[in-house]
């Protein structure tokens, strides 16, 4: 479903996710302020009602973004399904899975907040609940599932997160203010726990020197009376993701010209070079990158009768 490398894209379905998951954080926090019996003397309650009506509305909003974004975006493909229906994509699928729940919970939640008045206090009250399994959803799966999730500070802001909820929670059934700080402390101990132990994550490279993927393509040909122009497209998937087009102008018992390209993604920097030998399972390449660095391309693989295949592709500077 991609049509998109550009690193912008990118960018903007992590930014929007991060986002999404502050603002649900803030919307729990009001939500839970509202609930309980102490109240912010400074801030009426119809001016919360309205900030937390307002930060629910921008919460799907940068959702929507999110998966729009992931979805258009070449860097982790997915098809549509895998975008809605849980346990589809192939990428860490039990957290990809919550994420979708989450979201869909979410979805809920905002068709029972718009028809409220028609429905019974205690029905709407109770789905109300459901804020909390769409709050614990959304961290598991940015902790088991962002690209970011190692570093520093996403740690301290999902740590922050944490605390703030698990303390809202504690002073919302009345606990002591120790006990609603130990509980916040534990679950910033939890947190960096994981992150550090069981979904520890090391990023790919970002536009490595020398990698070796698995490659995955289709060929095309166009033959005139005197000159074919053959052309492969792949994705290479590995320590380094990257797309690679190949085309070859063929007169007969002779190459006319060829061109090359290497495209590394998420970055987009693109490797434009030709084509220096070709044989019946693959072809060597040379090309060099806009940052100046120069790597050697060796691709092999497998045609099939409709003109895919599968091979592998080795590059190095």
């Amino acid at each position: 479903m991609h049509v998109t490398t550009s690193p912008v894209d990118w960018y903007a379905a992590r930014a929007a996710g991060i986002a999404a998951y502050l603002l649900l954080t803030t919307v729990v926090c009001l939500g839970l302020t509202m609930a309980g019996r102490k109240r912010l003397e400074r801030w009426p309650r119809f001016a919360l009602e309205d900030v937390h009506r307002f930060g629910g509305l921008l919460v799907g909003s940068f959702i929507v973004i999110h998966v729009v974004t992931i979805a258009t975006d070449a860097y982790l493909p997915f098809s549509l399904a895998a975008i809605i229906v849980p346990f589809v994509a192939s990428y860490r699928p039990l957290f990809t899975a919550l994420g979708i729940v989450a979201a869909e919970l979410l979805l809920a939640l905002a068709v029972t907040n718009h028809y409220r008045a028609r429905l019974p206090y205690h029905y709407w009250r109770r789905a109300h609940y459901l804020n909390f399994g769409v709050w614990t959803g959304a961290t598991v799966h940015g902790l088991g599932s962002g690209t970011d999730r190692s570093t520093p500070w996403l740690l301290a802001l999902f740590a922050a997160a944490v605390a703030a909820v698990l303390a809202a929670t504690a002073s919302r059934f009345r606990r002591g203010g120790v006990l609603a700080g130990g509980i916040a402390v534990a679950g910033v101990a939890l947190v960096v726990l994981l992150a550090v132990g069981p979904l520890r994550f090391t990023p790919r490279p970002w536009n490595a020197q020398a990698f070796d993927g698995v490659l995955t393509g289709h060929v095309l040909q166009d033959a005139g009376s005197t000159r074919a122009l053959v052309s492969a497209a792949a994705t290479a998937d590995g320590k380094q993701r990257a797309l690679i087009r190949a085309d070859l102008l063929i007169e007969p018992h002779k190459l006319d010209a060829t061109s090359f390209q290497l495209e590394f993604l998420p970055s987009g920097m693109l490797c434009n070079g030709h084509v220096t030998r070709v044989q019946s399972f693959g072809f060597d390449a040379t090309c060099r990158a806009q940052d100046g660095t120069r790597r050697i391309v060796h691709a092999r693989w497998s045609v099939s009768p409709d003109s895919s295949f599968t091979g592998s592709l080795s590059v190095h500077a």
